[in-house]
């Protein structure tokens, strides 16, 4: 019996480093400090696994369905390349270096959601911070269309609210928490006060909050279901903390004003750091989707959505973003790994992925796996494989294994590269 400590659980975009797995034979058989979600990841990892590789159901050897992979990539005109999230970050390059080698589009999941953060930090900066910041600093904690409770249950205990830091020694006594959304959730009661705001309404609110912050008078009695007075007084106590810290999720990101919410956000936090410190970070979900942009950013010097057909790298989100693409019947062939778009996409889009030639690498059957081609099992990264993920905050981790793959089955990375191999040669007889 073996118990591996300080574990980075491969869930969420906390990246929690404290599990504790016990494993016997080869198989987990307990998991201390996690959440009710990572305890379940790791004590179901073996439930609806995939053990071999197939093509159109059938099952192949591992070099035929490589092979397979291959010359469906290296024949197509216009391939994309999409998910990246749960993959670790050496893997993600590999398929940044095969994007370009094919011509194709790559893209992750952060376009269907936190995508619209990336365009508004772009256009706009944000002053962000690490969690270890806000854990030792923060006085003020605010959540905007978020509820870490259930998305990420572990972010109040460990970063945001309950836990002592440097200079807040009394833990939760010495944060004032605020929530804002547009219903009750599970955090919105642990927190000192609640705002409940209109539906699709954040644009106006941050606007007027913007407006408040700078000492000026606003006219109407009522924003958004919101009494003026309510969002003064929260002016007012966002310039009076002393270490201020907005989360916000996906509540804000997707409403009729997307990226412009963010842009407003984001200039709200500057307009405060003319009078106090103040952060402000998303709540990113897939525990590596932070990576999945970061690393072709370092690659290409863009985020997600990035076109390589024409030798270079070109950025036009609603053009060369994974969803747009399907949509258009452009895409003709697709390498999916690290997401599952078959269970998520609009259905025009999973019926494009449908009629087209499909690669999956992938754990587990999905309705991904379901319609694709070719299929490749895969280990599961901080599980059964290690290898390097960016945290929420832009923190470098790396994740290490606790037990051993199935027979025969490898690496993200290690599949790309055989892949690669294949295209590389076929490029150079042709």
């Amino acid at each position: 019996m073996e118990i591996h400590t300080d574990v980075i659980c491969p869930f969420c975009g906390c990246l929690c480093d404290d599990i504790e797995v016990t494993v016997d034979n080869n198989k987990i058989i307990n998991v201390k400090n996690s959440c009710g979600i990572s305890r379940s990841k790791f004590m179901n990892n073996e439930i609806n696994r995939i053990y071999h590789p197939s093509i159109d159901g059938k099952t192949v050897s591992y070099e035929e369905a490589v092979k397979e992979a291959a010359n469906i990539l290296a024949n197509s005109v216009r391939p994309l390349i999409y998910g990246l999230s749960k993959i670790d970050n050496e893997a993600i390059r590999k398929a940044v270096y095969l994007t370009e080698l094919i011509g194709g589009v790559i893209d992750n999941t952060a376009s269907i959601c936190h995508g619209s953060s990336i365009i508004a930090r772009q256009t706009v900066g944000s002053s962000a911070s690490s969690l270890g910041e806000v854990k030792n600093r923060g006085d003020l904690i605010i959540f905007w269309g978020s509820n870490p409770m259930d998305s990420h249950p572990r972010h109040l205990a460990r970063y945001s609210v309950i836990p002592k830091g440097k200079y807040i020694p009394n833990g939760r006594k010495d944060r004032y928490v605020i929530v804002v959304d547009v219903r009750e959730t599970r955090t919105s009661k642990l927190a000192n006060e609640f705002i409940m705001v209109k539906p699709d309404s954040d644009f106006e609110i941050i606007q007027c909050l913007r407006a408040a912050v700078r000492g000026e008078k606003i006219q109407s009695e009522n924003i958004g279901g919101v009494p003026i007075n309510v969002i003064e007084q929260l002016a007012n106590r966002m310039k009076s903390a002393k270490y201020g810290c907005m989360f916000y999720g996906l509540g804000l990101n997707h409403g009729s004003t997307k990226h412009l919410n963010i842009e407003a956000l984001y200039s709200l936090i500057s307009d405060l750091n003319h009078y106090t410190k103040f952060v402000v970070n998303p709540m990113r979900g897939i525990f590596n989707v932070t990576g999945a942009g970061v690393v072709p950013t370092w690659l290409t010097g863009y985020p997600f959505g990035v076109d390589m057909s024409r030798g270079y790298p070109r950025y036009n989100p609603g053009e060369y973003t994974s969803i747009d693409l399907l949509a258009r019947k452009e895409a003709d062939a697709a390498l999916i790994m690290g997401s599952d778009p078959g269970g998520t996409f609009p259905i025009g889009a999973a019926k494009r992925l449908a009629k087209i030639p499909t690669i999956t690498l992938e754990r587990k059957q999905t309705p991904t796996t379901m319609l694709s081609k070719v299929v490749i099992p895969v280990s599961t990264l901080g599980i059964e494989s290690s290898g390097g993920v960016y945290r929420m905050d832009e923190v470098p981790l790396e994740m290490r294994k606790v037990v051993e793959p199935p027979k025969g089955v490898g690496t993200d990375a290690k599949v790309l590269e055989d892949i690669i191999a294949i295209v590389e040669s076929l490029k150079r007889c042709n």
